[in-house]
């Protein structure tokens, strides 16, 4: 009888020392057969200069598919363009546990020009390549990666003048960099109108006592010239608060608004010209994204929406109609689109620019349309001012 029971007893601790076995060995097989690994990766020295070859924790490059193509990128864009985990873990605002940086798509087209711009020692000084960023936003790499580095500044900088007085009075020199343009101070920009050939984006506009001084404060003798005032009295008082000017230049738009208790944010680029630098001595503020760019504003928050000159036929015409739409989408309901100096060829108006612009659907408040004769009536090119506003209620 005790005999029996010794045998089952040893008979289930075999059985159990046989399960308890396999169970280890088939860990085992499983964990090599798939190669896990639970090492860490080595912290990086946040003092070092220069790039280092092994990735901080949670900055390590993944792999690519395409790895030949991953191997002409430089580090630094590959390093930013990696997800980076969530230093609490999972977060229900981004429905992961990493966040992955945004950076234009075609960045990675343009290597030539990705390589020297991403290229740098990391906690030191950036290169002096605004223009290289520039040429990078204006073929589609937007938004551009960040870099770990500090930009140039002048190094005998001046503060800007006080408010009201910056309004309307020409910045120190010292507040530029002014490497990148061909003119090397404010004067040069003056009065290049009169010394210098060859076309310039908004040539005249840093002459604050030339035609910026009268732009859009009163009446003129073309109907297509809208004043402030008069697009105001559209809406109740006090009801247009907040907007943007899209293309604006040296911000004399958003300096006319400011006098009015508006505040505008104007978007520009540096087109041979210091234009945000000169739009933030200003004291309004300037915003460096292209024509291309999602506007980076919530829906139904704006409003008033201004460009002049910019919007035009040079913009292929689907990335206009998305650009409307944009505005649109920006706009709060009963905001204001005011669509100044919109330019093209006569037969273009009827045929292709009024139905992209009427098709979006914008109430017309006004709309002139007038010839456009400063590069001869042989052209043939007409002018569009319009004052569109977007619906009260949505047209689903």
């Amino acid at each position: 009888m005790d005999s029996t029971k010794k045998n089952k007893f040893l008979s289930s601790n075999l059985f159990f020392a046989f399960i308890l076995v396999s169970s280890n060995l088939l860990t085992l097989f499983i964990s090599t057969s798939f190669n896990t690994s639970c090492s860490l990766n080595q912290q990086i020295d946040i003092a070092s200069p220069v790039v280092a070859k092994v990735a901080p924790e949670y900055e390590a490059v993944q792999v690519s598919d395409n790895t030949q193509s991953d191997q002409n990128l430089p580090s630094e864009f590959l390093t930013f363009t990696s997800p980076q985990k969530l230093p609490l873990g999972f977060s229900k605002n981004f429905d992961s546990n990493e966040i992955m940086p945004p950076v234009g798509s075609p960045c990675t087209l343009f290597r030539d020009l990705l390589n020297p711009y991403m290229s740098y020692n990391v906690n030191g000084s950036c290169p002096d390549d605004e223009l290289l960023a520039q040429k990078l936003l204006l073929k589609g790499c937007e938004p551009l990666p960040r870099r770990r580095c500090r930009a140039a500044a002048q190094q005998e900088y001046v503060e800007p003048y006080p408010i009201p007085e910056s309004f309307w009075n020409t910045p120190s020199d010292s507040s530029v960099v002014w490497s990148g343009y061909s003119c090397k101070n404010y004067d040069c920009l003056i009065n290049r109108v009169r010394n210098q050939r060859g076309f310039d984006d908004c040539k005249d506009c840093f002459d604050l006592n030339g035609k910026e001084k009268s732009r859009w404060t009163a009446k003129t003798g073309t109907r297509l010239d809208f004043s402030i005032d008069e697009v105001l009295a559209v809406k109740k008082p006090g009801t247009i608060r907040i907007g943007l000017d899209i293309g604006g230049g040296v911000a004399t738009f958003a300096i006319r608004m400011r006098e009015r208790n508006i505040t505008i944010v104007t978007t520009s680029m540096n087109l041979n010209g210091p234009f945000n630098n000169f739009i933030a001595s200003r004291g309004v503020i300037p915003l460096y994204v292209s024509i291309s760019q999602r506007l980076p504003f919530f829906d139904n928050t704006l409003d008033i929406v201004h460009s002049m000159h910019v919007m035009s036929n040079w913009i292929p015409t689907t990335l206009l109609h998305f650009l409307l739409f944009d505005i649109y989408r920006v706009l709060r309901p009963g905001g204001l689109f005011w669509l100044d100096h919109f330019f093209c060829a006569g037969d273009q108006l009827e045929q292709v620019y009024a139905p992209l612009i009427e098709s979006v659907g914008f109430n017309k408040v006004k709309w002139i349309v007038g010839r456009k004769l400063d590069r001869g009536p042989e052209l043939n090119e007409m002018y569009l001012s319009a004052l569109l506003e977007k619906p009260l209620k949505n047209s689903w």
